[in-house]
């Protein structure tokens, strides 16, 4: 059989199983079962399939995942990201749009603390959106930065989006986490830029107030007391990671132990909040882990069929320049983004893609980097991204769904800034993960 029969024949058995809402894990397992049945040469083939299971649960890259899952499952439940906050809150008291401006800062910070994006949204919302209603500042500035600025959870460490990408492409971990570092900042700077433009052109939407002075002593002591812990965190996590102290596993186990310190410091480390971050992490990290052995062995079916080395030839068989193969492959995660999750979405595409980027040369990490922006998209695009959902539970009443992908799109235009950027000057990306020891 042709290679595209086989790709057909795979591809639209997964589309027609997700379509019939089957979870995505039991989609990729059948298409698996099957493809080894028939490809692999029957009973063999699904004992090879299940060694291939045990052995990408057990590779040791996978550890700084349930670590990172872990440290941002402490902060969500152990309530310091309000803390830290309420300290940011006090060092932008006279500055305009400053509670739009707070969403952008807060979701950075907290980006550094939790890996995942519906939590970061989840706070943000819950902490800053009574407040913005009560200012009186419209959708656009309320409920936008929210959304753009708490999807930066995936694009600064500790990102478990990330370690899952690294694992899947068999990309350094290390090198993503590093190289995501100068994008992720990049958005934020792109966000503030459009809030600080637009609230220029109109002041309505985020009207200004008077806010009573804070004597710079206090604004002092909430800082040292409660950013830069944060600080030391981040240090733990990526700081070592750049300065060779510690490999991505030991940077995790760092980092979850400071989380751990910072949240007992601040008296808020308790039984339920331990036993309510453990349990949750328990059942996500569960999820990821029957998401990659589903994925890894998706990869090793197509390239066994002979489909990866088909879909190579025929990409590159075109007379296109390989920037244009890769501005397509955006184009193609920019579509599935908006229909299903950033997980689902890298276990679709890497085992396709990444033969493609070697093939065409390109930089994997360069490339991981540009697919995490992406990714981090899909939890914001209309019409099923999930952080648009997290957004309407803590939404006041009387937001309508069209209400939050519109304030959305504005931050979903600068992630598509910041993609450009980053595909026409790949050192923002490749800068400080060549500085690593």
């Amino acid at each position: 059989m042709e290679w595209y029969f086989t790709l057909l024949l795979i591809f639209s058995g997964l589309m027609v199983l997700m379509a019939t809402g089957l979870p995505v894990v039991f989609c990729f397992m059948l298409v698996n079962l099957v493809g080894a049945f028939l490809l692999w040469g029957g009973v063999g083939g699904l004992e090879q399939l299940s060694l291939s299971i045990f052995s990408s649960i057990t590779n040791f890259i996978m550890m700084p995942l349930p670590l990172f899952i872990l440290m941002g499952e402490l902060m969500f439940r152990s309530g310091v990201a309000p803390l830290m906050m309420d300290a940011l809150d006090k060092l932008l008291r006279r500055v305009a749009a400053r509670l739009s401006l707070l969403a952008v800062a807060g979701g950075t910070l907290l980006a550094a603390l939790t890996s995942t994006s519906m939590a970061s949204v989840a706070v943000l919302g819950d902490t800053l959106v009574p407040e913005m209603e009560r200012r009186g500042y419209k959708k656009p500035m309320s409920i936008g930065p929210i959304l753009g600025s708490g999807g930066l959870a995936n694009m600064i460490p500790p990102s478990g989006l990330a370690v899952l990408l690294g694992a899947l492409a068999r990309i350094s971990i290390g090198r993503i986490l590093i190289g995501i570092i100068l994008p992720g900042i990049l958005m934020a700077a792109l966000y503030a830029t459009y809030i600080i433009g637009r609230c220029r052109l109109q002041p309505h939407i985020a009207p200004s107030y008077e806010i009573p002075p804070v004597p710079l002593l206090e604004k002092l002591i909430a800082t040292v007391k409660y950013i830069l812990p944060v600080g030391f965190i981040v240090f733990l996590v990526t700081g070592t990671i750049i300065l060779g102290i510690a490999t991505p596993s030991e940077a995790a186990a760092a980092g979850t132990v400071g989380c751990f310190l910072l949240a007992a410091a601040y008296k808020k480390l308790n039984w339920q909040v331990v036993k309510q971050s453990f349990t949750s992490s328990l059942q996500i990290i569960s999820m990821l882990l029957i998401l990659m052995t589903g994925a890894i062995a998706f990869s090793q079916i197509l390239a066994m069929s002979g489909a990866s080395r088909g879909l190579v030839q025929f990409a590159l068989s075109f007379p296109l320049p390989p920037i244009l193969i890769l501005i397509a492959m955006q184009f193609i995660l920019l579509l599935l983004g908006c229909f299903i999750s950033p997980n689902a979405m890298i276990m679709i595409t890497i085992p396709m893609f990444m033969p493609v980027v070697h093939a065409a040369g390109f930089d994997p990490v360069w490339f991981a980097v540009i697919y995490m922006i992406n990714a981090e998209m899909s939890v914001t695009t209309p019409p099923f991204g999930v952080a648009l959902f997290v957004m309407r539970g803590v939404a006041p009443a009387g937001t309508t769904m069209g209400d939050i992908y519109r304030a959305g799109l504005p931050f979903l235009g600068c992630d598509l800034i910041a993609m450009a950027l980053i595909i026409a000057f790949p050192t923002i990306a490749l800068w400080i993960p060549s500085l690593m020891q």
